[in-house]
């Protein structure tokens, strides 16, 4: 059995040179990977190497550096595409990140196929972008957004799911990892479920990708929207995978160059996958960047990088505990190192502050999941989250700075 030990933080820590700096003095300590984690050098590098000696726009260029631009983007395609097992390049669509990926399933796939009383079911601990898409495609159809329930532990209800799965049902969005409370849902019996009633599956891996290994052929998910950034890749470039059937049915969302075959002013015809969803220039760089991070973590036992993070929060659990006036928010069974909490006294963005105050970076407010904090009650929360190059020393200065914060409460 792979154990936690074997993994050697520390080490890994050393490819992340934004790590290395202080905060207010302080060495830092960064627990916001939830919202984007860093970049290691060789990620970096990448980024740097392309801009130096490649940079040029790719696929219709007749010389060597649109060459070497076309080669490095389809290489990176093909490497990002295989991390998660797409059975074919093309099948993964480069796009801004989960929140276009979302989008374009929701402009390209539902709305022309939605009718008045069609439903969307989506999970109560979503992300707002796996919310208004599908509510602003509902809008312009008459279908209707259905939310599946929440459990007191954060858990999605599952016999309450099986009683809102029915004929009307055409699609169902959920999160693979709640980015809120980063429980862990049970998305293969969901997606199976699913395909028995006759409706398509979208999964946000937007907080799965860097921890879990997404297999989406295993899953047999339909569409599966995830972001480089939070898997150690750059901003503002991620995936879209699909089924091929159902790429090759829907129609393109944004038009211009690239995804085009052919154009008059009597009729444009439109290119294959994957083409046909990435009209202008792509953001080349940052494919080449995400290739990067896909090596990067390939490089890595993600067995023992899983059993690590794992016992970084069973510490942090452990401390929480035994920390007078700290309340856990979202106590699922099965979690990613997350940890959504609240202190007597102290209003979240309060505690944020203080903590920066001491070097430690986390995240406050409602975490672009109002829908899930109303489930609870409460405006927002405060979120430390874990990522491979956190220590169990971070664990310790974490709380070390939280019990000072008490001390202002």
């Amino acid at each position: 059995m792979t154990s936690a030990a074997s993994f050697d933080a520390a080490a890994r820590r050393a490819d992340f040179p934004l790590l290395a700096q202080t905060v207010h003095g302080q060495p830092l300590v960064y627990l916001d990977n939830a919202a984007t984690t860093q970049k290691p050098l060789a990620v970096i590098e990448a980024v740097e190497d392309y801009y130096k000696r490649i940079n040029s726009n790719v696929h219709r260029g007749a010389h060597l550096l649109a060459d070497r631009a076309t080669t490095a983007f389809e290489e990176a395609r093909a490497l990002v595409a295989g991390y998660i097992n797409s059975p074919t390049p093309e099948q993964l669509i480069f796009t801004r990140g989960t929140t276009e990926s979302i989008n374009l399933v929701a402009q390209c796939y539902a709305r022309p196929r939605l009718q008045p009383g069609d439903e969307i079911l989506v999970s109560g601990l979503a992300h707002h972008s796996n919310i208004v898409p599908w509510q602003m495609a509902a809008e312009a159809t008459g279908a209707r957004v259905v939310p599946i329930p929440v459990t007191a532990t954060a858990e999605l209800d599952m016999d309450a799911f099986g009683q809102l799965l029915g004929p009307r049902t055409r699609l169902v969005a959920l999160e693979h990892v709640s980015n809120a409370m980063g429980s862990i849902h049970p998305v293969a019996d969901i997606i199976s479920r699913a395909h028995a009633a006759g409706a398509v599956v979208l999964i946000d891996g937007a907080q799965s990708v860097a921890h879990l290994e997404v297999d989406v052929q295993a899953l047999d998910v339909d569409f599966l929207a995830f972001s480089g950034h939070k898997m150690y890749g750059p901003t503002g470039i991620g995936g879209l995978f699909g089924r091929r059937e159902l790429l090759e049915s829907m129609p393109p969302w944004q038009g211009g160059g690239e995804m085009i075959e052919t154009v008059s002013f009597e009729r444009t015809t439109y290119a294959g996958l994957p083409y046909r969803f990435e009209a202008g220039t792509p953001h080349i760089a940052g494919a080449v960047g995400l290739g990067a991070a896909v090596r990067y973590l390939r490089g890595i036992d993600r067995k023992a990088m899983a059993a690590h993070e794992d016992a970084l929060l069973a510490h942090a659990l452990e401390l929480a505990g035994a920390m007078p006036g700290f309340r856990l928010v979202g106590r699922a069974a099965h979690k990613v190192a997350v940890l959504s909490f609240l202190l007597d006294g102290g209003h979240p963005h309060d505690v944020g502050t203080l903590l920066d105050r001491q070097g430690v970076a986390v995240r406050t407010g409602h975490h672009c999941a109002q829908p899930a904090m109303a489930r609870f009650g409460i405006p927002g929360t405060v979120r430390a989250s874990f990522a491979l190059y956190n220590t169990h020393e971070d664990v310790e200065r974490f709380f070390t700075a939280l019990r000072k914060v008490q001390t202002f409460l």
